[in-house]
C-alpha cells in the first residue's frame, strides 16, 4: 500500500521522566526529540497525546504519520539512542500501526 502510515506508540512513563522538572521535560523534547525530527520534516510528523487520565495501562500515545517505512524506522532508532530508551523515560507499551481509510484503497483492487 501506498501513502501515508500512522503509527501509535503507547507508552508509559517511568519515574525517571517524572522525577524531572516540568521545564526539564519540555526542554527535553526541544533539545532532543524536535531535531530528531527535523531530519525527517518532509516524510514523518509526529503528535504528542497524554493518555494518563483516562487510562491505567498507558501515560502517553505517540503518534507517527510518515510517508516512508524506511524514515518511520530510522526515527525510532533515532530515539533508540536516547533516554526515552536508555534510561528508559519511557516503556514501550505497545506500537500499532495504521493505515487511515485502507478499505478504501483495498476496494479499488476488488474490482
Amino acid at each position: 500500500m501506498q501513502g501515508r502510515h500512522t503509527y501509535f506508540i503507547l507508552l508509559n512513563a517511568t519515574k525517571h521522566w517524572l522525577r524531572l522538572s516540568r521545564d526539564e521535560r519540555g526542554s527535553y523534547f526541544e533539545k532532543i526529540i524536535t531535531p530528531i525530527s527535523q531530519r525527517f520534516a518532509d516524510t514523518l510528523s509526529f503528535r504528542f497525546f497524554d493518555a494518563e487520565y483516562f487510562n491505567a495501562n498507558v501515560s502517553d500515545v505517540l503518534m507517527l504519520e510518515t510517508t516512508s517505512t524506511q524514515d518511520y524506522m530510522l526515527f525510532i532508532e533515532y530515539l533508540r539512542d536516547t533516554e526515552i530508551y536508555t534510561v528508559p523515560y519511557f516503556e514501550i507499551i505497545n506500537i500499532i500501526p495504521a493505515k487511515e481509510n485502507a478499505y478504501k484503497e483495498l476496494e479499488g483492487m476488488m474490482k
